[in-house]
């Protein structure tokens, strides 16, 4: 019996020996781990490095000598490790970059799934450099490479930049439906363009969801999520329900206001449902709207080259409200002037700064100056 112990407790120590023990120690050549996160509206976009300095563990300045030198152009073996023979760089150091996507995207133009990829560089000289987003995203460095496992590839051009010590990832011209990531070191500035195709369809998902839950007891929201439709063109059949539920006092304590039916006149509009449309706006107006409903809405119709149609309601506005001296006056001068009636544009414009509000002070030069122009 004493034999067996002796012989087992020999097995379970070779045993521990034959596994690999590792402690955690701190990052190769101090190349500490970073992570940088951008968000695109309800996307985000993380890119998770360990960047090295352009001087080495041991002090040398590699200033000069870091692209096409330290950071090789082409496919490399590297250094006869793993199974790789031709490896493009890690765009980093030590484990592998690693790209992650919230929702699809596209990169330079290529479409890219939701998820998390391996990110790396080919260079060339004297050519276009290549970002390569491989299936791969969980290896030491670029070991284990092989092209199979590229999901896509884009090409990028290297740009001057100002001087970096660190290797740094980032993101700038930050859009609502785009950004730039890019690479920064040394002198070079590497980006690559993230957009977002679907990203205001993502945002009328969400205030769908939204709106069965507690926010759908505010009719306001509905409102708001109708217009965010109109405003971008999008969903309009839907944005027509939301606003009808908006103004619906039975069940959800609506309101039937101006904005809400002029916002249903535009949905309308977009439809091609122009009779419907021009009945709405039509009791939208009968609704007795503010000065500053009504003057806005001339503005709109200005906007819309409805220049004719604007003066109306500017002449409206006037006639409802001759107690203003002011919104409606200005209403006018913008009306006539784009009739091209400059004389009354500048009669109505004078009659205006006669009577300037407080909160319009500001703002006296550059009224001034629209008489200017209509007097040259």
């Amino acid at each position: 019996m004493r034999a067996y112990i002796f012989i087992l407790a020999g097995m379970l120590c070779q045993a521990a020996h034959a596994q690999t023990i590792t402690l955690t120690s701190p990052p190769n050549g101090g190349n500490q781990k970073s992570s940088v996160t951008q968000w695109i509206g309800l996307v985000s976009v993380t890119i998770t490095y360990r960047g090295p300095d352009v001087h080495s563990p041991t002090g040398e300045d590699r200033k000069g000598h870091i692209w096409g030198e330290l950071v090789h152009y082409g496919l490399k073996d590297p250094d006869g490790y793993g199974t790789s023979t031709a490896s493009p760089w890690r765009a980093g150091s030590n484990e592998i970059t690693t790209v992650t996507v919230s929702h699809d995207v596209k990169i330079n133009g290529k479409d890219l799934k939701a998820g998390t990829y391996g990110l790396m560089l080919l260079l060339e000289k004297d050519k276009p450099w290549t970002w390569i987003f491989s299936k791969n995203s969980t290896s030491w460095g670029v070991y284990y490479y092989t092209s199979a496992e590229d999901v896509i590839r884009v090409e990028t051009t290297p740009e001057d930049c100002a001087y970096t010590e660190w290797l740094t990832y980032g993101f700038d011209d930050r859009q609502l439906l785009s950004t730039n990531a890019y690479l920064q070191w040394e002198n070079k500035r590497i980006p690559f363009k993230i957009e977002v195709p679907n990203g205001i369809q993502l945002y009328i998902d969400q205030k769908r969801s939204e709106l069965t839950g507690f926010a759908g007891f505010n009719s306001s929201n509905w409102l708001n999520g109708a217009r965010f439709c109109l405003d971008n063109k999008s969903n309009l059949d839907e944005a027509l329900t939301w606003v009808n539920i908006s103004m619906n006092t039975e069940r959800f304590n609506g309101t039937k206001s101006f904005y809400a039916m002029q916002t249903k006149a535009e949905i309308l509009s977009l439809l091609n449902r122009g009779d419907e449309a021009e009945a709405a706006m039509k009791e939208a107006v009968d609704m007795n709207p503010s000065v500053t409903e009504l003057h806005q809405y001339g503005r709109s119709l200005l906007n819309a080259g409805k220049n004719k149609e604007a003066l109306e309601v500017f002449k409206l506005n006037r006639q409802r409200h001759p107690e203003d001296k002011f919104t409606t006056l200005v209403g006018m001068a913008r009306g006539y002037a784009a009739m091209g009636n400059k004389k009354d544009a500048i009669k109505n414009w004078e009659l205006a700064l006669q009577n300037v509000p407080d909160n319009q002070k500001a703002n006296i030069e550059t009224f001034k100056k629209e008489i200017e122009k209509l007097k040259q």
